[in-house]
């Protein structure tokens, strides 16, 4: 099958050819048929399965066929301020021949050019719950004229606590509506949540829920937490690793990292929520047009983060959310082409590689530890003190000697 093949109307379509879009992932393939017809839509999909061109595609279609009324005709609701813009990005792309006018808003910077534009006029309005309320709150948009409801990302919005914001804007839409629902997961809370949105929706599942991207060769090194850094300089020398995401836990340990790869001369940038929105996107862009060869990010930070052709995802610590896991991995291999996920597993983190293993059903394959750089360590203070033992000196000098290789171990070496 073929986007030609999906009953598209003529602008969409030129605008498919000029991004090179030819054939639709699966679901593409199912889910926009369904939204053609006017149906609800249960949409269960991993990141990086083409779920935004899923919606916007009929969204747009549907607006450019009937698009007589003034106000926003299309909402949708995502959990980050990246995701938003590029979703935003997206309805631009496949929408740039028919005339739909489109914007996004989110929190962190400034209200007044998005209330600007607002004024102006726009069809589809791309946001995140905050400011939606916000601006609704003062007046600044209105959602009476709405045709189309998409919550995006639905699991993502219970994990960062948006759930309660959700609640307070369904109220707000009107009750004739089409509406789609979009998550990676479907929890209880979340499918409870579903049902409050959805009228007889068919569902679409691409994608078994926490089923990994086979494409994707996943390996584990079993090493001390200490050594983690040393691992990934090593492991970096590879010339073939030209961009790669690495994900760090905390927001102090992106930071950490970074300056250290950066002392390494490798040219490394952070991105999390502490940073100002400039400074997000200027370390995002930095990093899809290669002047930064790695992007470390956190969970949170990274979920709405889209790169092409991106070869390699670190787990520099795993997550301990055994379903993070997935959505990690996911932003490489994606549109058919191959991807590597390698993964970090000190001692403590055992227990959180086998919760991953038991979800995905599949077993992370274990690689040896290159040659690692021994630190140089402290000498004791000696103090006019009777000469050491001669068995005390031989340990001395044993934890003095260079180029120690480190222990490989794993659950398959200890006792």
């Amino acid at each position: 099958m073929t986007f030609e093949d999906l009953d598209l109307i003529e602008p969409i379509r030129k605008a498919l050819k000029e991004e090179g879009y030819v054939t639709p992932t699966p679901i593409q393939q199912e889910a926009i048929p369904i939204v053609l017809t006017g149906s609800d839509l249960l949409g269960c999909a991993q990141t990086g399965t083409g779920k935004t061109a899923a919606f916007s595609i009929p969204i747009l279609q549907g607006l450019y066929r009937n698009n007589n009324r003034r106000g926003i005709k299309a909402l949708v609701l995502t959990p980050t301020r990246e995701l938003a813009l590029q979703i935003d990005e997206s309805f631009g792309a496949y929408g740039r021949h028919t005339g739909i006018r489109h914007t996004v808003i989110f929190g962190g910077v400034s209200q007044v050019p998005q209330v600007e534009t607002l004024r102006r006029g726009v069809d589809v309005l791309t946001a995140t719950p905050g400011r939606l309320l916000d601006l609704v709150n003062q007046g600044f948009v209105r959602l009476q004229e709405l045709e189309y409801f998409v919550l995006d990302e639905a699991d993502r919005m219970l994990d960062m606590g948006f759930i309660h914001d959700i609640r307070r804007i369904l109220p707000l839409l009107p009750k004739k509506r089409q509406s789609l629902f979009f998550s990676a997961t479907m929890p209880p809370e979340i499918a409870r949540l579903a049902d409050t949105i959805l009228y007889k929706p068919q569902k679409v599942e691409v994608t078994p829920p926490a089923s990994t991207v086979e494409l994707i060769d996943q390996v584990v090194y079993f090493v001390e937490k200490d050594d983690k850094k040393a691992l990934l300089v090593e492991l970096l020398k590879d010339i073939s690793i030209e961009s790669a995401l690495v994900f760090t836990r905390t927001k102090y340990g992106a930071d950490k990292l970074a300056k250290h790869l950066n002392r390494a001369g490798i040219t490394t940038e952070s991105i999390h929520g502490e940073k100002s929105q400039t400074s997000r996107q200027r370390a995002l862009s930095n990093f899809k047009s290669r002047k930064s060869r790695l992007l470390i990010a956190t969970d949170i930070a990274a979920r709405g983060i889209d790169i092409d052709l991106l070869s390699h995802v670190f787990n520099y610590e795993l997550p301990e959310v055994a379903e993070t896991y997935v959505h990690r991995i996911g932003r490489t291999g994606r549109a058919g082409n191959d991807g590597r996920a390698i993964s970090f597993c000190s001692p403590e983190e055992e227990p959180l590689l086998k919760a991953i293993q038991k979800l995905t059903g599949k077993r992370v394959r274990p690689e040896e530890l290159p040659e690692l750089p021994v630190k140089a360590e402290k000498r004791p203070v000696v103090s006019a003190s009777p000469a050491p033992s001669s068995q005390s000196a031989s340990k001395g000098n044993e934890a003095k000697r260079p180029g120690r290789k480190r222990r490989f171990f794993g659950p398959s070496n200890r006792k």
